[in-house]
Order: structure tokens, then C-alpha cells, then sequence
């Protein structure tokens, strides 16, 4: 019911002009023994790379850990402990492997009227990021900052505020150390048939460019979603999605570069399926 974190700022524009398009391939399994854990596998395949993960994860009342491991030999362990002593208050500890002094340990809290996320890395010159918002559900306004022990510099600091109702989000920020400035706006046009619209505006002071992307999301039937998008660059995509069973997906989307169109060009192609037994 509160402001959210700082990462909640503009996230319905970005989930809509960003969630689902992809141009490689990715298989995901998600399974649950009857201990309560959850496995998920995945494998995407992007540019000729495939990378591959499997994650576990346990709950027990209040702490949840979660071990990921990918082909790369990289091997994370996170730690999640939530309410702890206080009503909105989690901390989050992860600690990868074989680079243990990048593990972060970091706490959130959640008010009514606020928004406090907190984390660093564990090492002598850490990397700290603090972040806080302030308001309630309907209008909030925040920062963002990162500080960088190993330097003593502060490596980022950014601003934004939100305006949420029923079926609108309207967001503005102010990034790269005030470099930059994005503009979103998210509208639920029916909530029936899930159709939204969104458009997000870019900035760049310094090298003047400015960048506009236009989306949109309608559902055809109560398992089968298709979705647009079209940036100024040229870049347009389009995704279709169905729900052949609960929550297994199968996603099929494409990319094509408008300014290069021509009948040598061949679109690329996205793949996705999300399967859960």
C-alpha cells in the first residue's frame, strides 16, 4: 500500500515496452517437491551463446534460500530473512562463488510512507548503494545514490517521482548524475481485456539525442496476449503469448529495424517457452 522501492518508479512502462521481447531462444522448467522447494532450470541461447542455470529454492516460515548455478561455474547462495522484529523490514545477504568478497548484504524496509533499500558489498572498499522513496501509493518521490569505496567517488545519484492511480502510472527521472531524463506513462485502457498502452521519453543532455518508444498489450482471449512496440530509432517488435496450461507460456516474438527494411533483411526471431509440470 506504500511508495514501493526506488526500482518501483516507472516500472509499469517498463515491464510493458520491455517484458517478453527477445530475439534468442530460452527454455525454462519449474517444478515443486512436496517439501515446499522450488526448482527452476533454464537455457537461453543469444548470438551463437547459450547459457544455462539452475536454481533452488526453500522456504521455511520467514527465511528463504535460494542457490543458482550456471555453466559459467558460477555458484550464488541468497539468504533472505523478512520481518525481523520489525513489520516491513527484510535483510538479504548473497554469496557467490569463487568470488566470495562480492558478496552484498543489503535491507529493505517497507512503510506506509516510505521505501528504504540499502545494500553493500563485503569487501574492505565497498560498493555501497542507498536508495529511498517517500509518499504513499499515489505519489511518491525518491533517490538514488551509489558511492564507491575503492574510488571514494560517488559513481551514480539519481532522482524521480511517480504518479500512480487505478489505471495510470506516470513517471519522470533524472539519471546519470543529471546527464539524462526519461519520462514514462502507463494507462490501463480495459481492464477486461488487459490492454494498456505506454510511451517512454529519453533525453540526453549532453550529447542532445532523444530517444521516444510507443507500447502496447491486448489480450485476445483470456490465454493468448499479443503485444507491440516502436522506438524512434527504428526499431519495431511484436510478441505473441499463450497460456496453454497455468502458468507455462509459450512466447513467440520478433524484431525488425524499420530504417534497414529491405527484402535481403531477414527480422529475428524470439523463442520462449516456460513450462511448469
Amino acid at each position: 500500500m506504500g511508495p514501493g522501492l526506488y526500482s518501483d518508479i516507472g516500472r509499469k512502462a517498463r515491464d510493458l515496452l520491455t517484458g517478453g521481447f527477445n530475439t534468442g531462444q530460452q527454455l525454462v522448467l519449474i517444478t515443486h517437491c512436496s517439501n515446499g522447494t522450488r526448482i527452476a532450470a533454464s537455457s537461453t541461447k543469444s548470438n551463437e551463446f547459450i547459457i544455462s542455470e539452475i536454481q533452488a529454492q526453500l522456504k521455511n516460515k520467514n527465511v528463504t534460500v535460494d542457490v543458482k548455478a550456471n555453466s559459467e561455474a558460477n555458484l550464488s547462495t541468497t539468504v533472505t530473512v523478512e520481518e525481523l522484529g520489525v513489520l516491513g523490514l527484510k535483510k538479504i545477504i548473497t554469496i557467490p562463488y569463487p568470488h566470495p568478497a562480492f558478496g552484498r548484504l543489503e535491507i529493505q524496509y517497507l512503510h506506509d510512507y516510505a521505501g528504504i533499500n540499502a545494500s553493500s558489498t563485503m569487501n574492505r572498499k565497498p560498493l555501497v548503494n542507498l536508495s529511498a522513496v517517500f509518499g504513499n501509493k499515489a505519489i511518491a518521490a525518491g533517490a538514488d545514490v551509489v558511492y564507491d569505496g575503492a574510488t571514494g567517488d560517488f559513481t551514480k545519484y539519481n532522482a524521480g517521482l511517480s504518479f500512480t492511480n487505478a489505471d495510470l502510472n506516470a513517471a519522470v527521472t533524472l539519471n546519470n548524475k543529471g546527464d539524462s531524463l526519461t519520462a514514462s506513462y502507463y494507462h490501463l485502457v480495459d481492464t477486461e481485456k488487459n490492454t494498456a498502452v505506454g510511451v517512454e521519453v529519453a533525453r540526453n543532455f549532453s550529447t542532445k539525442a532523444n530517444r521516444v518508444t510507443f507500447g502496447m498489450r491486448h489480450a485476445l482471449d483470456p490465454t493468448t496476449t499479443v503485444k507491440a512496440r516502436y522506438s524512434s530509432n527504428g526499431m519495431a517488435s511484436a510478441l505473441i503469448q499463450h497460456e496453454w496450461r497455468p502458468k507455462s507460456f509459450c512466447t513467440l516474438s520478433t524484431e525488425v529495424d524499420v530504417n534497414r527494411f529491405d527484402f535481403l533483411q531477414t527480422p529475428k526471431f524470439g523463442l520462449s517457452l516456460v513450462l511448469k509440470p
